[in-house]
Protein backbone atom coordinates (compact mmCIF):
# COMPACT_ATOMS: atom_id res chain seq x y z
CA UNK A 1 0.00 0.00 0.00
CA UNK A 2 1.43 3.39 -0.61
CA UNK A 3 2.37 5.73 1.67
CA UNK A 4 -0.07 8.68 2.47
CA UNK A 5 2.27 11.38 4.08
CA UNK A 6 2.24 14.24 1.23
CA UNK A 7 -0.72 16.37 0.15
CA UNK A 8 -3.09 14.86 -1.07
CA UNK A 9 -3.85 16.16 -5.04
CA UNK A 10 -7.22 16.90 -6.86
CA UNK A 11 -6.45 15.14 -10.27
CA UNK A 12 -10.60 15.43 -11.29
CA UNK A 13 -13.09 18.35 -11.37
CA UNK A 14 -16.56 17.65 -12.08
CA UNK A 15 -18.47 21.02 -12.31
CA UNK A 16 -22.84 21.61 -13.19
CA UNK A 17 -23.43 25.06 -12.09
CA UNK A 18 -25.23 28.15 -13.92
CA UNK A 19 -21.74 29.25 -15.20
CA UNK A 20 -22.10 25.84 -17.25
CA UNK A 21 -21.58 21.89 -17.21
CA UNK A 22 -18.09 21.15 -17.47
CA UNK A 23 -14.75 22.34 -16.78
CA UNK A 24 -13.55 24.51 -19.73
CA UNK A 25 -17.70 25.78 -20.16
CA UNK A 26 -17.52 27.23 -16.22
CA UNK A 27 -13.95 28.67 -16.89
CA UNK A 28 -14.54 30.14 -19.95
CA UNK A 29 -18.10 31.53 -18.49
CA UNK A 30 -15.79 33.16 -15.01
CA UNK A 31 -13.10 35.02 -17.52
CA UNK A 32 -15.69 36.45 -19.91
CA UNK A 33 -17.79 38.10 -16.33
CA UNK A 34 -21.02 35.38 -17.91
CA UNK A 35 -23.15 35.46 -15.47
CA UNK A 36 -25.91 32.18 -15.23
CA UNK A 37 -27.98 34.97 -13.06
CA UNK A 38 -31.59 35.03 -14.08
CA UNK A 39 -35.26 34.95 -13.29
CA UNK A 40 -36.31 32.16 -11.57
CA UNK A 41 -37.47 28.94 -13.75
CA UNK A 42 -38.37 26.32 -12.14
CA UNK A 43 -41.54 27.72 -10.82
CA UNK A 44 -43.35 30.66 -10.77
CA UNK A 45 -41.68 33.15 -8.47
CA UNK A 46 -43.75 36.45 -9.39
CA UNK A 47 -45.47 36.11 -5.78
CA UNK A 48 -42.20 35.79 -4.11
CA UNK A 49 -39.39 39.46 -3.36
CA UNK A 50 -36.84 37.42 -4.74
CA UNK A 51 -37.20 36.46 -8.58
CA UNK A 52 -33.54 35.91 -9.48
CA UNK A 53 -31.14 32.60 -9.24
CA UNK A 54 -28.71 30.91 -10.36
CA UNK A 55 -29.87 28.06 -12.71
CA UNK A 56 -27.85 25.24 -14.17
CA UNK A 57 -29.38 25.48 -17.84
CA UNK A 58 -29.17 22.95 -20.20
CA UNK A 59 -28.78 19.82 -17.65
CA UNK A 60 -30.88 16.96 -18.54
CA UNK A 61 -30.51 14.00 -15.78
CA UNK A 62 -31.52 11.71 -18.44
CA UNK A 63 -27.97 12.46 -20.28
CA UNK A 64 -26.01 11.66 -17.68
CA UNK A 65 -28.16 9.90 -14.29
CA UNK A 66 -29.42 6.07 -14.34
CA UNK A 67 -33.58 5.90 -15.23
CA UNK A 68 -34.39 4.55 -11.98
CA UNK A 69 -32.41 7.18 -10.10
CA UNK A 70 -34.08 10.16 -11.37
CA UNK A 71 -37.35 8.27 -10.03
CA UNK A 72 -35.47 7.74 -6.87
CA UNK A 73 -33.73 10.71 -6.18
CA UNK A 74 -33.64 14.92 -5.99
CA UNK A 75 -32.29 17.53 -8.56
CA UNK A 76 -29.45 18.39 -5.99
CA UNK A 77 -28.63 14.27 -6.17
CA UNK A 78 -28.95 14.34 -10.19
CA UNK A 79 -26.45 17.27 -10.36
CA UNK A 80 -23.57 15.36 -8.05
CA UNK A 81 -24.29 12.40 -10.15
CA UNK A 82 -23.73 14.04 -13.06
CA UNK A 83 -20.35 16.38 -11.95
CA UNK A 84 -19.14 12.74 -10.14
CA UNK A 85 -19.10 10.99 -13.44
CA UNK A 86 -17.36 13.70 -15.51
CA UNK A 87 -14.61 14.39 -12.66
CA UNK A 88 -13.77 10.39 -12.42
CA UNK A 89 -13.20 10.50 -16.36
CA UNK A 90 -11.35 14.01 -15.88
CA UNK A 91 -8.88 12.42 -13.32
CA UNK A 92 -8.57 9.08 -15.67
CA UNK A 93 -10.10 6.95 -12.45
CA UNK A 94 -11.45 3.69 -13.37
CA UNK A 95 -12.60 2.85 -9.60
CA UNK A 96 -13.43 -1.05 -10.46
CA UNK A 97 -9.62 -1.06 -11.11
CA UNK A 98 -9.01 -0.01 -7.44
CA UNK A 99 -9.27 -2.07 -3.93
CA UNK A 100 -13.09 -0.57 -3.29
CA UNK A 101 -12.96 0.00 0.30
CA UNK A 102 -10.34 2.38 0.01
CA UNK A 103 -12.56 4.71 -2.12
CA UNK A 104 -14.57 6.99 0.08
CA UNK A 105 -16.86 9.45 -0.29
CA UNK A 106 -17.54 12.77 1.90
CA UNK A 107 -19.41 15.56 0.54
CA UNK A 108 -21.79 18.64 1.73
CA UNK A 109 -24.61 19.53 1.80
CA UNK A 110 -27.38 22.39 2.91
CA UNK A 111 -30.89 22.03 1.79
CA UNK A 112 -31.10 18.47 1.15
CA UNK A 113 -33.81 17.14 -1.66
CA UNK A 114 -36.32 19.92 -0.66
CA UNK A 115 -37.83 19.72 -4.12
CA UNK A 116 -38.67 16.03 -3.96
CA UNK A 117 -39.45 16.52 -0.52
CA UNK A 118 -41.96 19.33 -1.56
CA UNK A 119 -43.69 17.33 -4.33
CA UNK A 120 -44.02 14.65 -1.72
CA UNK A 121 -45.81 16.56 0.92
CA UNK A 122 -48.12 18.34 -1.49
CA UNK A 123 -49.05 14.74 -2.63
CA UNK A 124 -50.03 14.07 0.92
CA UNK A 125 -52.12 17.00 1.76
CA UNK A 126 -54.11 16.84 -2.00
CA UNK A 127 -54.12 12.56 -1.76
CA UNK A 128 -53.11 10.81 1.74
CA UNK A 129 -50.48 8.91 2.95
CA UNK A 130 -50.64 5.64 0.47
CA UNK A 131 -49.68 8.28 -2.45
CA UNK A 132 -46.51 9.58 -0.68
CA UNK A 133 -43.60 7.34 -2.35
CA UNK A 134 -41.18 5.04 -0.60
CA UNK A 135 -38.19 6.90 -1.65
CA UNK A 136 -38.98 10.03 0.36
CA UNK A 137 -37.34 8.53 3.22
CA UNK A 138 -34.36 8.45 1.48
CA UNK A 139 -34.10 11.11 -1.11
CA UNK A 140 -34.83 14.59 0.42
CA UNK A 141 -32.46 13.54 3.35
CA UNK A 142 -28.27 15.37 3.76
CA UNK A 143 -26.37 12.16 3.03
CA UNK A 144 -28.46 11.10 0.09
CA UNK A 145 -25.92 12.28 -2.45
CA UNK A 146 -23.20 10.56 -0.53
CA UNK A 147 -24.84 7.43 -0.78
CA UNK A 148 -25.95 7.47 -3.87
CA UNK A 149 -22.75 8.26 -5.56
CA UNK A 150 -21.01 5.67 -3.13
CA UNK A 151 -23.19 2.88 -4.85
CA UNK A 152 -23.12 4.42 -8.14
CA UNK A 153 -19.06 4.27 -8.21
CA UNK A 154 -18.64 1.60 -5.79
CA UNK A 155 -16.50 3.41 -3.11
CA UNK A 156 -17.25 1.00 0.04
CA UNK A 157 -14.97 3.00 1.69
CA UNK A 158 -15.79 5.92 4.75
CA UNK A 159 -18.58 8.09 3.44
CA UNK A 160 -20.02 10.85 5.14
CA UNK A 161 -21.76 14.23 4.85
CA UNK A 162 -21.05 17.95 5.96
CA UNK A 163 -23.86 20.07 7.06
CA UNK A 164 -22.44 23.62 7.57
CA UNK A 165 -24.21 25.72 5.08
CA UNK A 166 -21.18 27.36 2.52
CA UNK A 167 -19.12 26.68 5.11
CA UNK A 168 -19.58 22.69 4.77
CA UNK A 169 -17.62 22.79 1.16
CA UNK A 170 -15.11 23.56 2.16
CA UNK A 171 -15.54 20.90 5.41
CA UNK A 172 -16.18 18.23 3.23
CA UNK A 173 -12.90 18.96 1.34
CA UNK A 174 -10.44 18.97 4.69
CA UNK A 175 -12.57 15.69 5.92
CA UNK A 176 -11.44 13.92 2.60
CA UNK A 177 -8.17 15.19 3.09
CA UNK A 178 -8.32 13.17 6.93
CA UNK A 179 -9.31 10.27 5.36
CA UNK A 180 -6.15 10.05 2.66
CA UNK A 181 -4.42 10.32 6.14
CA UNK A 182 -5.69 7.82 7.52
CA UNK A 183 -5.09 5.46 4.28
CA UNK A 184 -7.90 5.79 1.86
CA UNK A 185 -6.52 6.20 -1.48
CA UNK A 186 -9.12 8.58 -3.07
CA UNK A 187 -12.28 10.35 -2.07
CA UNK A 188 -14.90 11.55 -3.81
CA UNK A 189 -15.93 15.13 -2.38
CA UNK A 190 -16.95 18.12 -2.72
CA UNK A 191 -21.03 19.18 -3.28
CA UNK A 192 -24.20 20.71 -4.73
CA UNK A 193 -27.32 21.61 -3.39
CA UNK A 194 -30.66 22.56 -5.52
CA UNK A 195 -33.02 24.43 -3.04
CA UNK A 196 -35.01 26.52 -6.05
CA UNK A 197 -38.42 25.45 -5.41
CA UNK A 198 -41.41 27.06 -3.44
CA UNK A 199 -40.42 25.41 0.16
CA UNK A 200 -36.54 26.13 -0.36
CA UNK A 201 -36.70 29.56 -1.36
CA UNK A 202 -39.41 30.12 1.25
CA UNK A 203 -37.00 28.51 3.29
CA UNK A 204 -34.05 30.97 2.34
CA UNK A 205 -35.86 33.94 2.92
CA UNK A 206 -35.98 33.31 6.44
CA UNK A 207 -32.14 34.43 6.75
CA UNK A 208 -32.94 37.94 5.81
CA UNK A 209 -30.00 37.97 3.62
CA UNK A 210 -31.35 37.53 0.04
CA UNK A 211 -31.43 40.20 -2.06
CA UNK A 212 -34.80 41.65 -3.61
CA UNK A 213 -32.94 44.05 -5.95
CA UNK A 214 -35.13 43.07 -9.33
CA UNK A 215 -31.69 43.74 -11.66
CA UNK A 216 -29.32 40.71 -12.08
CA UNK A 217 -26.39 42.97 -12.68
CA UNK A 218 -26.70 45.29 -9.35
CA UNK A 219 -28.84 42.16 -6.83
CA UNK A 220 -25.40 40.85 -5.74
CA UNK A 221 -22.49 43.38 -5.03
CA UNK A 222 -20.38 41.49 -2.07
CA UNK A 223 -18.10 44.28 -0.44
CA UNK A 224 -19.97 47.28 -2.80
CA UNK A 225 -21.52 50.39 -1.23
CA UNK A 226 -24.58 49.09 -2.53
CA UNK A 227 -24.90 45.37 -1.36
CA UNK A 228 -28.17 44.27 -0.38
CA UNK A 229 -27.47 40.22 0.35
CA UNK A 230 -27.10 37.85 -1.91
CA UNK A 231 -28.97 35.82 -4.71
CA UNK A 232 -29.43 31.65 -4.36
CA UNK A 233 -28.52 29.53 -6.72
CA UNK A 234 -27.77 25.55 -7.48
CA UNK A 235 -25.34 23.05 -8.76
CA UNK A 236 -22.04 22.50 -7.25
CA UNK A 237 -18.73 21.21 -8.39
CA UNK A 238 -17.34 17.35 -7.28
CA UNK A 239 -13.88 16.72 -6.94
CA UNK A 240 -11.02 14.01 -6.95
CA UNK A 241 -8.70 13.90 -4.12
CA UNK A 242 -6.26 11.39 -4.02
CA UNK A 243 -3.32 10.77 -1.54
CA UNK A 244 -0.05 12.34 -3.59
CA UNK A 245 1.29 8.35 -3.72
CA UNK A 246 -1.71 6.86 -4.86
CA UNK A 247 -2.11 9.28 -7.26
CA UNK A 248 1.58 8.26 -8.55
CA UNK A 249 0.92 4.97 -7.97
CA UNK A 250 -1.76 4.51 -10.55
CA UNK A 251 -0.30 6.72 -12.84
CA UNK A 252 -2.42 9.89 -12.80
CA UNK A 253 -1.63 12.07 -15.76
CA UNK A 254 -2.29 15.33 -13.90
CA UNK A 255 -3.03 17.32 -10.77
CA UNK A 256 -4.84 20.41 -10.47
CA UNK A 257 -3.20 21.42 -7.38
CA UNK A 258 -2.63 20.20 -3.98
CA UNK A 259 -4.29 20.91 -0.64
CA UNK A 260 -1.96 22.33 2.00
CA UNK A 261 -3.67 24.05 4.63
CA UNK A 262 -7.54 23.66 6.60
CA UNK A 263 -9.11 25.00 9.31
CA UNK A 264 -12.58 25.60 10.81
CA UNK A 265 -14.22 28.11 13.42
CA UNK A 266 -17.52 28.83 14.74
CA UNK A 267 -18.36 32.68 15.66
CA UNK A 268 -19.29 33.26 19.01
CA UNK A 269 -22.46 33.84 19.41
CA UNK A 270 -24.32 37.32 19.14
CA UNK A 271 -23.91 40.31 21.86
CA UNK A 272 -20.65 38.17 22.62
CA UNK A 273 -17.62 40.27 23.39
CA UNK A 274 -15.89 37.58 21.66
CA UNK A 275 -14.03 38.25 18.02
CA UNK A 276 -15.30 37.04 15.00
CA UNK A 277 -13.77 33.23 13.97
CA UNK A 278 -13.32 34.45 10.80
CA UNK A 279 -9.42 35.75 11.41
CA UNK A 280 -8.16 33.23 13.06
CA UNK A 281 -9.60 30.36 10.92
CA UNK A 282 -7.31 31.88 8.34
CA UNK A 283 -4.38 32.11 10.82
CA UNK A 284 -4.60 28.68 11.44
CA UNK A 285 -5.05 27.22 7.92
CA UNK A 286 -1.89 29.14 6.67
CA UNK A 287 -0.21 27.29 9.97
CA UNK A 288 -1.41 24.00 8.86
CA UNK A 289 0.08 24.47 5.65
CA UNK A 290 3.33 25.88 7.32
CA UNK A 291 2.65 29.19 5.42
CA UNK A 292 2.91 33.03 6.13
CA UNK A 293 0.47 35.61 5.09
CA UNK A 294 2.45 36.79 2.45
CA UNK A 295 2.89 33.14 0.51
CA UNK A 296 -0.91 33.78 -0.46
CA UNK A 297 -1.35 35.23 -3.82
CA UNK A 298 -5.30 35.08 -4.07
CA UNK A 299 -7.78 35.09 -1.72
CA UNK A 300 -11.48 33.62 -3.12
CA UNK A 301 -13.43 34.84 -0.44
CA UNK A 302 -17.25 34.09 0.78
CA UNK A 303 -18.65 37.50 -0.17
CA UNK A 304 -22.08 37.20 1.75
CA UNK A 305 -23.53 40.58 -0.03
CA UNK A 306 -24.86 41.48 3.11
CA UNK A 307 -23.14 44.98 4.11
CA UNK A 308 -21.95 43.20 8.04
CA UNK A 309 -20.95 40.05 6.60
CA UNK A 310 -18.88 41.47 4.05
CA UNK A 311 -17.11 44.24 6.56
CA UNK A 312 -16.57 41.53 9.16
CA UNK A 313 -15.11 39.19 6.32
CA UNK A 314 -13.13 42.19 5.04
CA UNK A 315 -11.71 43.44 8.51
CA UNK A 316 -10.93 39.99 8.40
CA UNK A 317 -8.80 39.52 5.73
CA UNK A 318 -6.95 42.87 6.28
CA UNK A 319 -6.08 42.08 9.98
CA UNK A 320 -4.20 38.72 8.56
CA UNK A 321 -2.40 40.07 5.16
CA UNK A 322 -2.89 43.95 5.61
CA UNK A 323 -5.07 46.51 3.97
CA UNK A 324 -5.07 46.25 -0.13
CA UNK A 325 -2.43 43.50 0.54
CA UNK A 326 -3.59 40.66 -1.34
CA UNK A 327 -5.53 40.21 -4.43
CA UNK A 328 -9.29 39.03 -3.81
CA UNK A 329 -12.06 37.61 -5.63
CA UNK A 330 -15.81 36.74 -5.09
CA UNK A 331 -16.41 34.58 -8.74
CA UNK A 332 -19.59 33.37 -7.33
CA UNK A 333 -21.74 36.93 -8.02
CA UNK A 334 -21.93 35.05 -11.42
CA UNK A 335 -23.51 32.44 -10.19
CA UNK A 336 -25.44 33.15 -6.76
CA UNK A 337 -24.30 31.34 -3.16
CA UNK A 338 -25.17 27.66 -3.58
CA UNK A 339 -24.99 26.64 0.32
CA UNK A 340 -23.36 23.05 -0.04
CA UNK A 341 -22.02 23.66 -3.52
CA UNK A 342 -20.51 26.85 -3.50
CA UNK A 343 -17.35 26.34 -2.04
CA UNK A 344 -16.28 23.22 -4.44
CA UNK A 345 -17.31 25.28 -7.08
CA UNK A 346 -14.83 27.92 -5.37
CA UNK A 347 -12.14 25.82 -5.08
CA UNK A 348 -12.78 24.42 -8.86
CA UNK A 349 -12.13 28.04 -10.15
CA UNK A 350 -9.05 28.56 -7.66
CA UNK A 351 -7.59 25.50 -9.11
CA UNK A 352 -8.06 26.49 -12.92
CA UNK A 353 -6.66 30.12 -11.82
CA UNK A 354 -3.77 28.53 -10.22
CA UNK A 355 -3.63 26.32 -13.75
CA UNK A 356 -3.44 29.23 -15.80
CA UNK A 357 -1.80 31.86 -13.81
CA UNK A 358 -5.09 34.07 -13.72
CA UNK A 359 -7.63 35.68 -11.54
CA UNK A 360 -10.94 35.84 -12.09
CA UNK A 361 -13.11 39.19 -11.75
CA UNK A 362 -15.43 40.62 -9.11
CA UNK A 363 -18.23 41.64 -11.98
CA UNK A 364 -20.75 44.60 -10.65
CA UNK A 365 -19.10 45.67 -8.12
CA UNK A 366 -18.08 49.72 -8.75
CA UNK A 367 -17.62 51.08 -5.20
CA UNK A 368 -15.93 49.55 -2.32
CA UNK A 369 -18.22 49.98 1.17
CA UNK A 370 -16.56 51.82 3.73
CA UNK A 371 -14.25 49.40 5.48
CA UNK A 372 -14.12 47.40 2.95
CA UNK A 373 -10.42 47.69 2.13
CA UNK A 374 -9.57 45.02 -0.22
CA UNK A 375 -8.02 44.64 -3.40
CA UNK A 376 -10.93 43.39 -4.98
CA UNK A 377 -10.18 42.45 -8.40
CA UNK A 378 -13.15 43.64 -10.85
CA UNK A 379 -13.36 45.24 -14.51
CA UNK A 380 -11.27 41.91 -15.53
CA UNK A 381 -9.25 39.07 -14.90
CA UNK A 382 -6.02 40.22 -13.80
CA UNK A 383 -2.93 37.92 -15.32
CA UNK A 384 -0.23 37.49 -12.20
CA UNK A 385 1.89 34.51 -11.42
CA UNK A 386 0.12 32.32 -9.05
CA UNK A 387 1.66 30.07 -6.13
CA UNK A 388 -1.10 29.90 -3.38
CA UNK A 389 -4.69 29.95 -3.41
CA UNK A 390 -6.99 30.58 0.08
CA UNK A 391 -10.44 29.74 -0.27
CA UNK A 392 -12.91 31.34 2.23
CA UNK A 393 -15.90 30.25 3.21
CA UNK A 394 -18.69 30.92 6.09
CA UNK A 395 -22.11 29.00 6.79
CA UNK A 396 -25.27 30.52 8.38
CA UNK A 397 -25.04 30.28 11.90
CA UNK A 398 -21.69 30.93 12.81
CA UNK A 399 -19.62 27.96 10.93
CA UNK A 400 -15.94 29.38 9.39
CA UNK A 401 -13.55 27.22 7.30
CA UNK A 402 -10.55 28.48 5.10
CA UNK A 403 -8.87 26.09 2.26
CA UNK A 404 -5.29 26.86 1.13
CA UNK A 405 -4.41 25.13 -2.21
CA UNK A 406 -0.75 24.74 -4.23
CA UNK A 407 -0.14 25.02 -7.64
Amino acid sequence: MPTHDSPPVITGIGIAAPTGIGVEAHWAAVLAGKSGIDRITRFDPAAYPVTLAGEVSGFSPTDMVPSQLIQQTDHWTHLALAASTDALADAGVDPGALPEYELAVVTASSSGGTEFGQHEMTTLYRNNPEWVGAYQSIAWFYAATTGQLSIRHKMRGPCGVLCGEQAGGLDAIGQARRLTRRGARLVLTGGTDASLCPYGVTAQLSTGKLSTVPDPERAYLPFDRAASGHLPGEGGAILVLESAASAAERGAGQSYGRVLGYAAGFDPAPGSDRPPALRRTIEQALADAALTAGDIDVVFADGSGTPADDLAEARAISAVFGPHAVPVTVPKVLTGRLYGGGAPLDVATALLALRDGVIPHTTGVEELAPGCDLDLVTQAPRTTPLRHALVLARGHGGFNSALILAR
